[in-house]
């Protein structure tokens, strides 16, 4: 009887571990998923563009709202999503959230969509043009030495 309990423990654990294997493997693509279907949707992106261009500091929700012409209840509806997805965050300040994008999942979902791009070869001119901030810091250093 010990070793029946035994097998089936081991057999069940087993399955389990494979199962979670799986998943984490799909997870990246999972992620991926739901990050591109929040803003699949005009008004995120025009959200996530806006908060991108406002840069770490953010902006308030009522600014945000002015700024698309988007009534209250429908940007925060879209704020909600973006912030459940992890594409934005907010931050209380006294009566105000203030948003600001989460620019490491950006990038981790750029660099999900363009790994193997091209087998490594530079095939991407346009974002190859992109003013990064990494281009910025090297120009810098290169003035100051």
């Amino acid at each position: 009887m010990a070793l029946l309990a035994s097998w089936r423990f081991n057999y069940l654990f087993q399955v389990d571990v494979l199962n979670y294997f799986d998943n984490t493997l799909n997870m990246e693509t999972l992620n991926a998923t739901e990050l591109l279907a929040a803003l699949g949707h005009e008004s995120r992106l025009a959200i996530f563009r806006l908060l991108v261009e406002a840069g770490p500091a953010g902006m308030n929700a009522s600014a945000i709202g002015e700024q698309l012409a988007l009534p209250p209840a429908t940007l925060s509806f879209h704020l909600a999503h973006l912030s459940r997805v992890g594409l934005i965050r907010g931050q209380r300040e006294s009566r105000f959230i203030r948003y600001s994008a989460e620019f490491a999942m950006m990038d981790e979902l750029i660099a999900f969509l363009t790994q193997n791009c091209c087998q490594g070869k530079t095939c991407l001119p346009r974002t190859a043009e992109c003013d990064t901030m990494e281009k910025r810091r090297s120009r810098i250093s290169e003035t100051t030495i």
